[in-house]
C-alpha cells in the first residue's frame, strides 16, 4: 500500500499516524472526554445473571443515538440482561469512545461509520465487530436563504462541516465533486469553502456571519434553523431509499467471543428499544429528551427537538452496503486509501434474535465474518 502524504489525515489509514484521535464521530462533536458516568442500571432481585457479571457500554448524548438513551432510560437494556448489570458512559467524540472500547474500559458502543471503519483498518481487523445498526438519516445541509437561494449558490460560499474527514465533511466533498466543482479536500478551500467547525460552537459561527450555512447532523442543523436557517437539502435524498447509515453499535472482538449471550441480550434490548420507538414517537421523544437532560443537564426546546426527532430513523438494520458506499466516497475525495473492511460485520447474533421474533434476516453487504 503507498504511503499518504502527510496532510491528508482524517480518515487516512497509515499506521504511523494517530488515527484514532483523528477518527471523528458521525456526530462530530469535538470533545475527546468521556463524561462522567451516568449510573448504573437497577438490577431487578433474583435476575438471572449471564456469563458476565456487567457490560460496559458507551453511547453519545444526541438524538442520532436515541436507540441508547431510550433503551438506557427506559430500562429496556437491563431487562433483557437479568442479573447482568449494565453500565453507562458516554462520550463527545469518536476517538476516545474508540478509546475506550480498544483499553476495554467498555464492551460495546453506538457510534458513528467513520471511526468504526478507522478503528477496524488501523487495528486490521482485530479490534471490532459491527453488529447491528441504530439510525439512518438526520444529517442535513442548512444555509443563510438571504444569501444562498438554490443549491448551485453554494457555489464561492463558505459551508462548515463538523471536521476534516468525518462522516459529514466526506458526505459533503462527494456532493461538491457530483456538482462538478473542485475543492481541496485537506484544506477545504476551492470551488466551496468548507469550514470544519465543532457542532457545538457551529450555530453560534452562523449567527456571526462566519459562515453562510453548513452540513450537520441533527441537532446541529434544527439549531441553525431556529437562528433563521433554511434546510436546502436533506441528505436522505441522496441515497437509495433514503437510508443510509449514521449510527450502529459496535462491540470489541474479545468481549463477543467471551460473552455472546451478554451481546445477544443488549442486541434483544435494542430491536425491543427500536420497537418501542416506533409504537411510541411521542413518549419516545420525550424519553430521549429527558435522557439528554439529566446528562447534559439541558433539554433540547421544542422548535430544535421535533424537527431533529421527526428526520432521524432508528434501525436494526445497519444498512452494509451504505457504509460500503461511504468508504468509497472517502476515498474518491483523497482522504482515505482503499480499505479492506471484509469481516467488519458480524450480523449473526443480531440475526438470531431477529429470527426468534419472527423477522427476517439483514444483510452484510459482503463484508461480515464467515
Amino acid at each position: 500500500m503507498p504511503a499518504t502524504p502527510p496532510l491528508r489525515r482524517g480518515l487516512a489509514v497509515v499506521a504511523a499516524l494517530p488515527l484514532l484521535a483523528l477518527a471523528l464521530s458521525a456526530c462530530g462533536y469535538g470533545s475527546a472526554k468521556a463524561k462522567d458516568d451516568p449510573g448504573t442500571s437497577h438490577v431487578a432481585a433474583g435476575a438471572k445473571k449471564l456469563s458476565a457479571d456487567s457490560v460496559r457500554i458507551g453511547y453519545f448524548p444526541n438524538l442520532t443515538h436515541a436507540t441508547a438513551l431510550v433503551g438506557d432510560q427506559q430500562g429496556i437494556f437491563q431487562k433483557e440482561l437479568g442479573g447482568t448489570r449494565l453500565k453507562a458512559s458516554t462520550f463527545n467524540a469518536g476517538p476516545s469512545e474508540i478509546e475506550a472500547l480498544n483499553s476495554g474500559s467498555i464492551d460495546i458502543g453506538w457510534i458513528g461509520p467513520s471511526p468504526a471503519i478507522n478503528a477496524y483498518t488501523k487495528s486490521q481487523g482485530k479490534s471490532l465487530r459491527i453488529i447491528g445498526g441504530s439510525a439512518s438519516g438526520g444529517v442535513k445541509l442548512v444555509v443563510n436563504p438571504e444569501k444562498i437561494k438554490t443549491l448551485d449558490d453554494v457555489k464561492g460560499k463558505k459551508i462548515a462541516t463538523p471536521q476534516l474527514g468525518n462522516t459529514q465533511d466526506v458526505a459533503f466533498l462527494n456532493w461538491i465533486a457530483g456538482k462538478g466543482w473542485k475543492t481541496n479536500a485537506t484544506s477545504g478551500k476551492g470551488d466551496v469553502s468548507v469550514v470544519r467547525t465543532d457542532n457545538s460552537v457551529t450555530p453560534d459561527a452562523y449567527a456571526s456571519g462566519s459562515i453562510d450555512g453548513a452540513w450537520v447532523p441533527e441537532p446541529t442543523a434544527s439549531k441553525l434553523v431556529a437562528k433563521g436557517a433554511k434546510v436546502l437539502l436533506d441528505e436522505s435524498d441522496l441515497w437509495p431509499q433514503k437510508k443510509f447509515v449514521i449510527t450502529n453499535i459496535v462491540v470489541s472482538q474479545k468481549f463477543l467471543k467471551e460473552h455472546p449471550d451478554v451481546v445477544e441480550a443488549v442486541l434483544r434490548g435494542s430491536v425491543k428499544t427500536n420497537a418501542w420507538i416506533k409504537a411510541h414517537p411521542d413518549a419516545a421523544k420525550a424519553s430521549a429528551n429527558a435522557a439528554l437532560k439529566k446528562l447534559s443537564g439541558k433539554a433540547l426546546p421544542a422548535d430544535v427537538l421535533d424537527p431533529a426527532w421527526k428526520s432521524i430513523q432508528t434501525t436494526d438494520d445497519p444498512l452494509a452496503a451504505t457504509l460500503s458506499t461511504e468508504a468509497g466516497h472517502a476515498v474518491k475525495s483523497g482522504l482515505l486509501q482503499q480499505p479492506d473492511l471484509k469481516g467488519i460485520y458480524d450480523l449473526r447474533p443480531l440475526n438470531k434474535v431477529l429470527k426468534a421474533a419472527g423477522r427476517p434476516a439483514v444483510p452484510d453487504a459482503g463484508l461480515g465474518v464467515k
